[in-house]
């Protein structure tokens, strides 16, 4: 696996968790900075072909 898929493996799943956090602390604002950034993460993977896998959040 070469840096870029990594850094952005580990980027999907610190967004991930931080969207959880932000769920469970109801913070419906940063719930939705953290979507749109997870969003454009998996994007960006679907276009450069990473495998993020089957886990949603």
């Amino acid at each position: 696996m070469d840096a870029f898929t990594t850094g952005l493996l580990q980027r999907i799943r610190t967004t991930e968790s931080d969207l959880t956090r932000a769920r469970n602390e109801g913070d419906d604002f940063l719930v939705e900075v953290e979507q749109g950034e997870l969003d454009d993460l998996r994007r960006l993977a679907a276009e450069h072909g990473v495998e993020v896998g089957a886990h949603r959040v």
